[in-house]
């Protein structure tokens, strides 16, 4: 069936992650991190996934901001700036404020014009996501933002993807889901979606079962995908 719903995940697909630390390394009361703030992030932000999939696994859901923090929390203990309370409430409100990647909005608007169906599906919470969208200025090319916590479990369990066709009442075939985590891209294939993996950073496939059909450096050409 011809697509038309495009679904995409958040956090890393379509706002910078990273964009947090890097803005706080640039101010002056935060230059502790001037020079290793990509790998506070890093750790930060793969902290914060581990814990949704041992969350997920162990039957002990909490909210992605709470998750958020704790990641947070971590990172900064691993890089010795865990005793700087003044950067740790600076990151957080940066978090609250991600910007989209330069693509972002022109992508949209484009798959708006041609009558698809846009959402995010997403770990974030409804106050997390609805910020995000707000900061960026994209939430007139979204029909609506699914979070997890309405099913109380992160992704990738089924129960999640399955938020997609209740809302839309499309046919699995009928959805392309982008996401820059592998694993999710991945997930959502085995699921029965059309797959796009944003692959910015260049990485290898994730060794899994299932693999997404598309693999993207960017979002530019999600719109050709979708058949328009």
């Amino acid at each position: 069936m011809a697509i038309t719903t495009c679904v995409f995940d958040a956090y890393g697909t379509l706002f910078d992650v990273a964009a947090a630390a890097r803005q706080a390394a640039i101010e002056p009361d935060f230059s502790q991190i001037k020079d290793s703030w990509p790998q506070l992030a890093d750790h930060w932000r793969q902290k914060q996934l581990q814990y949704t999939w041992l969350r997920a696994i162990s039957n002990a859901h909490a909210d992605f901001w709470e998750v958020t923090q704790d990641g947070l929390d971590w990172a900064l203990e691993k890089m010795g700036v865990a005793d700087d309370p003044a950067l740790r409430t600076r990151l957080l409100n940066l978090y609250w404020e991600l910007q989209a990647y330069a693509e972002v909005p022109t992508m949209l608007t484009v798959l708006k014009a041609g009558g698809m169906n846009t959402a995010i599906l997403s770990n974030g919470s409804p106050k997390m996501l609805e910020g995000a969208v707000q900061s960026a200025g994209i939430g007139n090319v979204l029909d609506i933002c699914l979070s997890v916590e309405s099913v109380g479990i992160f992704k990738p369990d089924t129960r999640v993807y399955d938020l997609v066709g209740a809302h839309f009442g499309c046919a699995k075939d009928e959805v392309l889901f982008v996401s820059s985590n592998g694993w999710d891209a991945a997930g959502a294939a085995g699921y029965g979606f059309t797959t796009a993996w944003v692959n910015r950073a260049g990485e290898p496939m994730d060794r899994l079962p299932w693999t997404p059909q598309h693999v993207l450096p960017d979002l530019t050409t999600i719109p050709k995908l979708s058949g328009l």
